[in-house]
């Protein structure tokens, strides 16, 4: 029962990471249908971001307080990764937005690889440590088999997600930016009739993805302790199979999937074999992609005539 418990808090926290991950997904897909792989690319960045902001400000500024230096990195990811993302989407998507439905998909490949060499380059092959962050954990039983701790780490990853998807419901939902994204979803060419300025509405749109995208890459920095170049590939394919699973275009879907993955991914690891656990995760995909094509809180899509 220990075990169970432990694992299900590593699931739940690692499940959160794809979440946000997944939300930038979905977003772009819900808008303009295309599916954004360059997106775990633009997580892994963030992530680089991160360290190097986290060094510079503790190393050389001399922060010493833990809280206020992620905030700081918080921040500073955030508002970078977004510039990023939003150049990309000047540069490489709009120009293409007219053109046939595979030019978008071969472009966010080009800027994947494009990202995933330029960081190898910059940053060199091998994995980069990061310093402990909220090293505390709290030891919620002992005296059995396992002893159950929750570290301050999980707990915040899991707040922060909760509350990141509360804004951007209420974001997507209550204000004039989630009403045309909701109009450029149902149908550009009549939003732009009804005056919604649609390049303005998708560049915010990616905008906003990246930087949820920077906040997963902030928590996973400081949860795994180590960077890679080759961390946007693997994170990035896990998270679209939780938009995926979830029903791509649906936010709280997203962040169903993503938990949803990572207990899969947890526990699978945990009582089967570690070798097999991205196996476990997209055979699960399969199934309920065969049953629920929409996903599990997806809308079927409805032909336009």
């Amino acid at each position: 029962m220990e075990n169970f418990l432990q694992q299900l808090i590593n699931g739940v926290t690692l499940g959160a990471i794809y979440g946000l991950i997944a939300i930038g997904y979905t977003m772009v897909f819900g808008i303009i249908g295309m599916v954004n792989f360059a997106h775990g690319d633009v997580f892994m960045v963030s992530a680089f971001i991160a360290l190097i902001i986290f060094l510079a400000i503790t190393q050389f500024f001399g922060v010493t307080s833990l809280a206020i230096a992620f905030i700081i990195v918080l921040i500073a990811a955030m508002l970078l990764t977004s510039l990023w993302s939003w150049a990309i989407e000047r540069v490489a998507y709009r120009p293409l937005r007219g053109s046939f439905r595979l030019a978008p998909l071969i472009s966010a490949i080009g800027v994947s690889i494009f990202l995933a060499n330029l960081v190898q380059v910059a940053q060199g092959p091998r994995n980069k440590p990061v310093p402990p962050m909220f090293t505390q954990t709290i030891q919620l039983t002992s005296g059995g088999a396992f002893d159950v701790t929750l570290s301050y780490k999980q707990i915040l990853i899991v707040a922060v997600t909760g509350v990141l998807l509360a804004v951007f419901w209420f974001v997507v939902q209550k204000t004039a930016l989630g009403r045309a994204q909701r109009a450029c979803e149902q149908d550009r060419a009549m939003a732009a009739l009804l005056g919604v300025d649609v390049d303005r509405t998708i560049s915010l749109t990616f905008v906003i993805g990246a930087a949820l995208a920077a906040v997963a890459g902030v928590l996973y920095m400081m949860y795994y302790g180590v960077v890679s170049f080759a961390d946007g590939f693997v994170p990035g394919v896990k998270a679209f199979t939780a938009a995926v699973l979830g029903g791509i275009g649906s936010l709280p879907g997203a962040v169903v999937g993503g938990l949803l993955i990572g207990l899969i991914e947890v526990f699978w690891s945990a009582y089967f074999s570690s070798d097999y656990k991205d196996v476990a995760a997209f055979s699960i995909l399969a199934i309920t992609l065969i049953f629920m094509p929409s996903g599990l809180f997806g809308r079927p899509d409805v032909e336009k005539v």
